[in-house]
C-alpha cells in the first residue's frame, strides 16, 4: 500500500468535502487578475490594521468588496460547472457585489447624516447587497447557512403570523434592509468586524507559517517523537495533526494534508480503515480547540465576551490537552489490542536532521509571547507573519523570495473567502435577532423545554449545536448557537465564558458526528474506508470533546476561571486518570483484553473520575484501580507469551 495519497486525490477530496477548496483554476490574463486581487486584498489588510484608523462603516465595507468579489470570481455558482472557463454571470456578480458594498464608502457622510430615513435607492443597494451575500455564503460556505438567514428574514417580517411565544409584532421591509446593511447591527456588525481584522491577520499568518514550510515540519517532529512507540503512526496522526491546527481552521484541510500520509502508514501497519481514518478525522477537528490559535469562531467569542483572546486560548489549554490525551490513550490501548508494533528506525527521519529545524517553531514561540504580552491580537498576527519571513531566511530551503511572499498573500487572503461570507451571513442572523428579540425567546423557550434543569439545558445546546454544525461552518454555527443558547445557561448561573465555550465546542464536533460529518468523510476517502463507521469511530474516540464541556460547565476550574493553578491541575489529573478508564472500556483492552463487565466497570470509573468532586474522584479511583489489577492479574495469568507489549 502506498505511504502517501496522491495530489490529484487529495484536491478531489478537499473539494468535495470542502467547498472553500472547490474553486475556479484560471489561466491566462484572468489568472493573474485574480491573483493581483486577492494579494491586494491581504496588502489592504495589511496596511488598514498597521497604518490606518478608518471609521468601521469604511473598512468593513471595503473588506467585504474584496470577500465578495473575490468569491464570486473564484466560485461558480453550480458543483458540476467547468471550474476551468470563466463566468460572465460570475463577473457581472463580483461587480454588483463590489459596487454595493462600496456604497457606503461613496455616499458615507449621506449614508450618516440620514440615518433612519432612507431613499429609495438606498433600500434598493441595501436590498440587493443582502441577496448578495446569501449568494455568496450559497457559493462558498454551502446551503443551509443561506436558509437559516433567509428563515430569520421571514421571521422578521411576518412575525405577527407565528405561534406562541414567537410572534412578534413584524417588521416592515423598509427598516429591515435598513436594519441590516446600514447600521452595524446586520451585515456589517461584530462578526464581519472580526472578520475584518483579527480572522483575517491569523489566517494570513497561517499561510505564511504554511510557506516555511512548517506544515511539513510538523510531519517530521511527530514522526521524531512518537514514530517508534506502539501504533507509532495513529500517535503521529494525533501529535502532527494538534499542530496544524494552528495554521488551519479547517478541520477538512488538516484531514487531507496530514491525513495524506498518516492514514495510509496506520492501515500498513495494521489498524482497520475506519480506525484509521478515524484517528486523523478526530485529531485534526480537535487541531481548532488547541491554543495558542484556535478557530475562527473563538475570535468572535473574544469580542462576544468582551475578554481579551490571549484568555479564551489560556482557558481552553487544559480541556484541548485532555481531547488529544483521550485520543491518545484510545489509539494506544487499540495498537495494544492488536499487536501492533512502532515505525522502524528507516521509517522516521534522521533526529539531528529535523532537530536542525527547530528554528521554524520560533514563530509560534513569538507569537505565544506578543498574545501573553498583552499586545491586540491585530498586532500580534503582523509580529507573526514578519517573524515567519525573518525566521524562514536562516536556511536556504525555507527562505522566502518576493515570489514566495507574493504566493503566501494571495493564499491567506482566498482563505479567507469563506470566513467573509458565513460572517456576513451570520450578520444578517443577528440582525434578525436584535430587531425582534428572538434571542432571548428562543433562550427562555430553551429553558421552559428543560424545565429549568442545567443538564437538559446542555443536551438540548449539544444537541443544537450539532443539528447545525451539519450544514453550517463553525464560525456560524457559534454565532447563531451562543445568540440563542449561551444566554440560557448564564441565566442558570454558569460562567459566561463556560457557556460560550460549551456551544464553541459542540460547533466543532459536529464535523466528526453522523449523519454529516464532513472532517470523517473526507477522511474515509483517503483510507477508502465506509463514511458513516468512520463518523461513528471519530465521535467514540472522540469522547473527551463530548465530557469536557459538561465538565467545564460544572467545574470552572478546567477553564481556569476562578481558580488557583493547583485546583485546576488536579482537575486535570483526575479528568486524565478518568480517560484512561474511559478510554480501555471503549477499547476493550487494558493490560489484558476485557469481557464487557471489565468494560463497565472501567468506563463507570472514569466517568466518576471525570466528574468535578472529592466523592466522584475516590469512586472513581477505587473503580480503576479494582480493574486495573484485575487486569493486570488476568495479563499475568496468560503468561509471557501471551502479554501484549506495554512500551507508551
Amino acid at each position: 500500500m502506498s505511504t502517501h495519497a496522491s495530489q490529484q486525490e487529495i484536491n478531489e477530496l478537499m473539494e468535495k468535502y470542502d467547498k472553500e477548496s472547490a474553486v475556479r483554476h484560471y489561466s491566462g490574463p484572468m489568472k493573474w487578475i485574480v491573483f493581483s486581487m486577492l494579494v491586494l486584498f491581504s496588502v489592504y489588510q495589511l496596511v488598514a490594521s498597521f497604518f490606518l484608523t478608518l471609521p468601521p462603516q469604511i473598512h468593513r465595507p471595503i473588506h467585504l468588496a474584496f470577500g465578495l468579489g473575490l468569491v464570486f470570481l473564484l466560485y461558480p455558482g453550480r458543483a458540476k460547472s467547468d471550474r476551468s472557463k470563466t463566468s460572465i454571470i460570475g463577473i457581472i456578480l463580483a461587480v454588483i457585489a463590489v459596487a454595493t458594498s462600496l456604497y457606503w464608502v461613496y455616499d458615507y457622510d449621506g449614508l450618516v447624516l440620514r440615518t433612519g430615513n432612507y431613499t429609495s435607492l438606498d433600500l434598493v443597494i441595501g436590498s440587493v447587497a443582502t441577496l448578495i451575500v446569501l449568494e455568496a455564503s450559497r457559493r462558498v460556505v454551502g446551503l443551509p447557512i443561506t436558509i437559516i438567514a433567509g428563515v430569520f428574514l421571514l421571521y422578521t417580517y411576518y412575525g405577527q403570523l407565528m405561534p406562541g411565544f414567537l410572534e412578534h409584532r413584524g417588521v416592515d421591509f423598509d427598516r429591515i434592509v435598513g436594519h441590516t446593511f446600514f447600521t452595524l447591527e446586520g451585515i456589517f456588525g461584530t462578526p464581519l468586524a472580526v472578520s475584518s481584522t483579527f480572522i483575517f491577520l491569523f489566517i494570513l499568518f497561517g499561510a505564511f507559517l504554511e510557506k516555511t514550510g512548517v506544515g511539513d515540519y510538523f510531519n517530521d517532529l511527530s514522526l521524531v517523537i512518537a514514530g517508534r512507540r506502539i501504533g507509532g503512526p495513529a500517535k503521529v496522526a494525533v501529535f502532527s495533526s494538534a499542530l496544524q491546527g494552528t495554521i488551519s481552521g479547517s478541520s477538512v484541510a488538516n484531514v487531507v494534508t496530514s491525513g495524506a500520509f498518516t492514514i495510509p502508514m496506520m492501515q500498513r501497519l495494521g489498524y482497520r480503515k475506519e480506525f484509521a481514518a478515524a484517528v486523523e478525522a478526530s485529531s485534526s477537528t480537535g487541531g481548532q480547540i488547541m491554543p495558542p490559535i484556535m478557530g475562527a469562531a473563538a475570535f468572535l467569542m473574544a469580542e462576544f465576551i468582551n475578554i481579551p483572546y490571549w484568555d479564551i486560548a489560556k482557558s481552553a489549554a487544559l480541556p484541548a490537552i485532555l481531547f488529544f490525551v483521550g485520543i491518545w490513550i484510545m489509539t494506544h490501548f487499540e495498537a495494544k489490542k492488536l499487536g501492533l508494533r512502532g515505525l522502524t528506525k528507516e521509517e522516521i527521519p534522521d533526529k539531528k536532521e529535523v532537530l536542525k529545524k527547530i528554528y521554524l517553531l520560533a514563530p509560534i514561540v513569538i507569537i505565544i509571547g506578543v498574545l501573553m504580552m498583552g499586545l491586540s491580537a491585530e498586532r500580534s498576527a503582523i509580529i507573526g507573519i514578519i517573524s515567519c519571513i525573518v525566521v524562514g531566511a536562516f536556511r536556504k530551503e525555507t527562505r522566502m523570495g518576493p515570489k514566495d511572499i507574493l504566493e503566501a498573500l494571495a493564499s491567506g487572503a482566498q482563505m479567507s473567502l469563506g470566513v467573509v461570507a458565513a460572517t456576513a451571513a451570520a450578520g444578517i442572523i443577528v440582525g434578525a435577532v436584535t430587531l425582534t428579540g428572538i434571542g432571548l425567546k428562543l433562550a427562555n423557550g430553551l429553558l421552559d423545554l428543560a424545565g429549568g434543569n442545567l443538564f437538559l439545558t446542555l443536551v438540548f445546546t449539544m444537541i443544537a449545536s450539532l443539528i447545525l454544525g451539519m450544514g453550517t461552518p463553525t464560525t456560524a454555527n457559534y454565532i447563531i448557537t451562543s445568540t440563542i443558547a449561551a444566554p440560557a445557561l448564564v441565566q442558570q448561573g454558569v460562567p459566561e465564558l463556560a457557556a460560550h465555550m460549551f456551544t464553541f465546542y459542540f460547533g466543532i464536533v459536529a464535523d466528526i458526528t453522523p449523519p454529516v460529518a464532513l472532517a470523517a468523510f473526507a477522511a474515509a476517502g483517503i483510507a477508502k474506508s465506509k463514511p458513516i463507521m468512520t463518523g461513528v469511530e471519530s465521535t467514540r474516540l472522540s469522547i473527551a470533546a463530548f465530557l469536557a464541556p459538561y465538565i467545564f460547565v460544572v467545574s470552572p476550574q478546567l477553564l481556569l476561571i476562578d481558580t488557583t493553578f493547583l485546583e485546576s491541575i488536579w482537575v486535570m489529573i483526575t479528568s486524565t486518570v478518568g480517560m484512561i478508564g474511559v478510554g480501555a472500556g471503549l477499547i476493550g483492552f487494558w493490560m489484558a483484553r476485557m469481557n464487557w463487565l471489565e468494560r463497565l466497570v472501567a468506563v463507570a470509573g472514569g466517568i466518576l473520575a471525570i466528574i468535578p468532586g472529592m466523592i466522584t474522584d475516590l469512586s472513581g479511583f477505587a473503580l480503576l484501580g479494582l480493574g486495573f489489577a484485575y487486569s493486570l492479574y488476568k495479563a499475568k495469568k496468560q503468561g509471557p507469551a501471551q502479554q501484549q507489549n506495554t512500551a507508551a
